[in-house]
């Protein structure tokens, strides 16, 4: 990929004396990058992570060959670290596609991209092999993304791996491989810890690019509520001051549906505990939840503890 970034001293611009010296035309420089991918479908379409292809103006697709086109972006999706590129055209090489459910701990695996850039070097990919180390591990949100339900490979993967395939020994892929644990902030390459993403994860996600451009997360809980305090969690001799009171119900919303009243506690969703509507979101979010999806409620009522499905629907 190629594009074009601001200079530190985009902030000084507008001082004359700054500009005489750092004239408007240096403001910006091409800077390059490269990353990998996937074909998925004969007519182009190629996933990849999205921080291979974040705020690039430009970007060229290398396929084994040598062969060069240029590649559309059709969507990103911040959260899960994934992209869905389009090259132009109707006759690509594509790959086969796993089942990422049905890994077993200690198979083999290779992992193919362009570590280093050295695809460069005879225009094909390069391979390292390894075991499927771990599955469905799970780290939460780290700064704009989540990483849920990973795997976790011991095949070697460096910077340049990032969006390209994870495939079994039946040449099927069932992972895209995004980042790596080093073991420290100075340290670049694998010592044997990389991680995943589960292709049926993937594909899921991609699906609503294709057909949408974008992924729909906004949602409608029908409720209105406040977080529990201290006074009224002894008044109400409740052993915990974590909650959220449900204060509204909206009529026909996800929560009149699963019958929750007017003054239920909210206690937990997906077994966190909650004190405030913003945690049930940031718990949706971070299980990357989508309408339709159904969650399980921990709900106080009256002195008794009561469990409550809730589904989930869009805006």
């Amino acid at each position: 990929q190629r594009y074009s970034v601001n200079q530190w001293y985009e902030q000084f611009q507008r001082d004359p004396l700054f500009s005489q010296l750092f004239p408007p035309e240096l403001n910006l420089r091409e800077v390059k990058s490269s990353g990998s991918g996937v074909v998925i479908s004969p007519d182009g379409y190629i996933i990849t992570n999205d921080h291979v292809v974040e705020n690039a103006s430009k970007i060229i697709v290398t396929l084994p060959g040598g062969n060069e086109y240029e590649a559309e972006v059709i969507g990103v999706d911040q959260l899960t670290d994934l992209a869905l590129l389009k090259l132009d055209g109707d006759s690509f090489p594509y790959v086969k596609v796993g089942d990422s459910d049905k890994l077993i701990i200690g198979e083999w695996v290779v992992a193919l991209g362009n570590p280093f850039g050295l695809f460069d070097a005879n225009q094909q990919p390069i391979a390292t092999v390894g075991i499927v180390s771990g599955k469905n591990m799970n780290f939460g949100k780290q700064g704009s993304k989540v990483f849920q339900n990973m795997i976790q490979t011991d095949a070697a993967i460096n910077p340049g791996n990032s969006g390209g395939p994870l495939v079994n020994v039946k040449g099927e892929v069932i992972g895209i491989n995004t980042f790596i644990y080093t073991g420290s902030r100075n340290r670049q390459g694998s010592i044997g810890i990389g991680f995943a993403i589960p292709i049926n994860r993937a594909l899921r996600i991609v699906k609503e690019l294709r057909s949408k451009g974008k992924i729909v997360r906004g949602f409608n809980l029908g409720i209105r509520g406040q977080s529990l305090d201290s006074r009224t969690a002894r008044l109400w001799k409740m052993k915990s001051n974590n909650g959220v009171i449900i204060a509204q119900i909206a009529p026909n919303s996800p929560a009149d549906k699963a019958k929750l009243q007017y003054m239920d506690v909210i206690l937990s969703v997906e077994n966190e505990n909650v004190s405030s509507l913003q945690d049930i979101y940031e718990i949706i979010a971070v299980l990357d939840l989508r309408p339709g999806d159904r969650i399980s409620l921990k709900v106080w009522r009256e002195g008794r503890i009561i469990n409550r499905y809730l589904i989930l629907d869009s805006l």
